[in-house]
């Protein structure tokens, strides 16, 4: 499922990096089982950095470097 959202504004959320930040207002929603597609592991290439997602037995997802 894919779906898109606006994005909240949080005042109290502040990043430095605005020049990276995309400039739309929307976020796009992508389902997780769509993403690991039946896996219980996925690896994110980043730049030069490889991050996993990991489906855990708890139903949680943890991204690690």
């Amino acid at each position: 499922m894919l779906a898109v959202h606006p994005h909240a504004h949080d005042p109290s959320h502040t990043t430095h990096h605005t020049a990276e930040r995309p400039s739309a207002v929307e976020t796009v929603e992508i389902d997780s089982t769509r993403l690991l597609k039946g896996q219980r592991e996925l690896l994110i290439r980043h730049g030069n950095e490889c991050y996993r997602l990991r489906h855990t037995r708890n139903d949680k997802l943890i991204l690690t470097k």
